[in-house]
C-alpha cells in the first residue's frame, strides 16, 4: 500500500492517480498509523519551502518521516517534498529543513525563472528509479534546487541555466524535483519502477 501524505500542500488528486495506477492500494491520507505502517511514503509539495515545512510541522508530517526514515521504510518526495528533505533553503530568507539529505537548496541562475517545462535527465548508473528511461523528458515547475551532489547517494542530473540534480537515490529515500505525475509514459514508468522496488 502507498500512503500519500497530505498535509496541506501537493498535487493530491494527481499524485494520486498517478500512483494509483501503480498501486491500486494507493491511499491519501494524513493518519500517522496509515503513513507509518504503508509500504511506501509519498511526499508531495508545491509553492515555497517555508510554507511547505510549516505545514508539515503543523500537520506532524515531521514525525512521520524521520520515524519512517529511522525504521528503513520508503519515501518519495516530490518537487518541494523533495527540497524539504535538505538541510535548508535560501528562498525567502534561509529556513531548515529536515537534514535527511547533505546539502542545501539555492535559486537557479538562469535567465527566465520559474523553469516551466520539459527536460532530459540524465540517470547515474545502477539506477533502479530510471531503469529503462534515463535520458527521458520530465515535467519541471521550480526556481531553487540542488546544485551539489548528495554524498553516497545516487544522484541524477539536468540543466536548466545550469547544472543541478534533478532526483536521488539515498537509502531508504527517493526524491524528484520534477512531477513524474504529470510526465507522461516516462513518469508513469518511473513511479512503477519506485513501486516495484518496494
Amino acid at each position: 500500500m502507498i500512503a500519500i501524505l497530505d498535509y496541506g500542500s501537493g498535487n493530491l488528486r494527481s499524485a494520486h492517480r498517478a500512483f494509483e495506477l501503480a498501486d491500486s492500494d494507493s491511499v491519501v491520507t494524513k493518519d500517522p498509523q496509515v503513513c507509518l505502517k504503508a509500504d511506501g511514503l509519498v511526499v508531495p509539495g508545491v509553492g515555497a519551502f517555508a510554507a511547505c515545512m510549516a505545514q508539515l510541522i503543523s500537520a506532524g508530517g515531521v514525525e512521520i518521516i524521520k520515524e519512517r526514515i529511522k525504521s528503513g521504510k520508503p519515501i518519495f518526495g516530490i518537487c518541494v517534498g523533495m527540497q524539504v528533505l535538505f538541510e535548508s533553503s535560501s528562498e525567502k530568507g534561509s529556513t531548515s529543513g529536515l537534514g535527511l539529505l547533505k546539502g542545501n537548496i539555492s535559486e537557479l541562475s538562469a535567465p527566465i525563472l520559474p523553469h516551466i517545462g520539459w527536460n532530459n535527465v540524465v540517470a547515474p548508473v545502477g539506477s533502479k528509479l530510471f531503469k529503462g528511461i534515463s535520458g527521458d523528458s520530465f515535467y519541471f515547475v521550480h526556481s531553487f534546487a540542488a546544485k551539489s551532489d548528495i554524498p553516497g547517494a545516487l544522484n541524477a542530473h539536468t540543466t536548466y541555466g545550469e547544472k543541478f540534480v534533478a532526483a536521488v537515490e539515498f537509502e531508504n529515500i527517493v526524491a524528484t524535483q520534477f512531477h513524474p505525475e504529470k510526465s507522461g509514459k516516462s513518469g508513469a514508468k518511473l513511479i512503477e519502477n519506485w513501486v516495484e522496488s518496494l
